[in-house]
């Protein structure tokens, strides 16, 4: 039995034993101290204890979200009106806004923020709706990618779902819960509520609405373009996990080192998501850093391959680069044999070499950022803009 499911197994004893504490720490040692999800940081005592639920019972923190009866929150707060993210030195227009609000659906409550752009425009806009990782939050998340900065420019919407640390300890997307993976439930519901909501409320082009994710708001941006291929017409899945990559905290552990649940990494390829029921796979463009110790790069092979799995025979471009701040990528398109010339690619992969668990090209004012690589949210919306949504049959 290899080393990784034997220490799972384990691990998985110890829980059925009510070991809680000595199975958390199985798990953790099991991963070689990488026991927090995305390399984000948990307090020593609340590692050491869990968390306790309103039921009574105890599950460790950073992975795993709080049991819930309701996951209604506080009630909304007033809008805030706050000056959009800029380049230093560039402040942004006066008339562009970046709001506070919140959506409540069947299946709870969340709280956003909308950046608005302040150009005119002669008709409706498009919405790129970008989910965070762990421990951050919208302004956070906004600051690292510089993403209001360049929707500004180019006439975008701008919406940041915000997790709640009821849902999750660590404010982490719950990619890896059963009912948090499928169309109409969970947070997918709640996301995608959301986006329409917004859509009802400005301006929106339904042929421009797009969806993107850092880490485990890339896992869940990865689910959303499955389920909701009718809805995002391109995702972004930046140091994220495939759709349906894991069922259960110890399933979600092994898939982040690289492999199906039980398979050490390199041993079997992991297995693409399966097709929506919804429609065509969606186009995307992936980021990974080939030094990503936190969610193995081979993730990022597994979200292509689902994308690919209604596009067969797609022909593979590859072409190899360097940031201006030095780092090496490759770049591979993905395009349908016969397809017009200039017609929009099917998927797109940055393998970035040596970048760690990080936005590429990212500034330091957010969390989880790397400047030395080629900008993400530069490419992510190049990508977006060029694949409006196509009619579904």
């Amino acid at each position: 039995m290899n080393p990784l499911l034997k220490k799972l197994l384990e691990a998985t004893h110890l829980t059925g034993s009510g070991k809680l504490a000595e199975a958390t720490a199985a798990i953790q040692h099991a991963l070689s101290g990488d026991s927090a999800p995305f390399s984000q940081p948990v307090p020593a005592a609340s590692a050491a204890r869990g968390t306790t639920t309103g039921d009574g019972s105890v599950v460790p923190d950073g992975l795993v979200r709080e049991a819930r009866a309701s996951v209604t929150e506080a009630p909304p707060r007033e809008p805030i009106v706050e000056p959009a993210s800029a380049p230093v030195g560039e402040p942004a227009p006066a008339a562009t806004r970046f709001e506070a609000s919140s959506y409540t659906g069947a299946s709870g409550t969340r709280r956003f923020k909308l950046f608005e752009p302040g150009a005119a425009a002669s008709g409706p806009r498009p919405l790129v709706v970008m989910l965070h990782g762990c421990t951050q939050d919208p302004d956070d998340f906004a600051a690292g990618t510089r993403m209001n900065a360049l929707a500004e420019a180019q006439g975008v919407f701008v919406l940041y779902p915000e997790q709640a640390a009821r849902s999750n300890v660590n404010r982490c997307w719950n990619w890896f819960v059963p009912g948090d993976q499928k169309r109409g439930l969970g947070e997918p519901a709640l996301i995608a509520g959301m986006t329409r909501h917004v859509m009802e409320a400005h301006r929106i082009d339904a042929d421009r609405v797009y969806v993107a994710g850092l880490s485990a708001g890339g896992a869940m941006a990865a689910i959303l373009a499955r389920e909701y291929p009718d809805l995002y017409a391109a995702a972004g899945v930046h140091s994220g996990l495939p759709a349906g990559a894991a069922h259960d905290v110890a399933s979600a552990f092994g898939a982040m080192k690289g492999a199906s649940f039980g398979m050490p990494a390199g041993f079997a390829p992991m297995p693409a998501a399966p097709v929506s029921a919804h429609g065509p796979s969606t186009p995307v463009i992936v980021f990974h850093g080939s030094a990503d110790t936190t969610v193995a790069p081979r993730n990022g092979d597994a979200v292509i391959a689902a994308a690919l799995a209604s596009a067969p025979g797609a022909t593979r471009l590859d072409r190899d680069g360097g940031s201006v701040a030095g780092r090496r990528y490759r770049h591979s398109v993905w395009s349908v044999p016969g397809a017009a010339e200039g017609a929009p690619s099917v998927a797109e992969q940055w393998t970035v070499s040596g970048a760690p668990h990080a936005w590429s090209g990212g500034a330091s004012a957010g969390s989880y950022t790397d400047a030395a690589g080629p900008d993400a949210s530069v490419e992510m919306l190049r990508f977006f803009l060029a694949h409006p949504r196509t009619p579904r049959h």
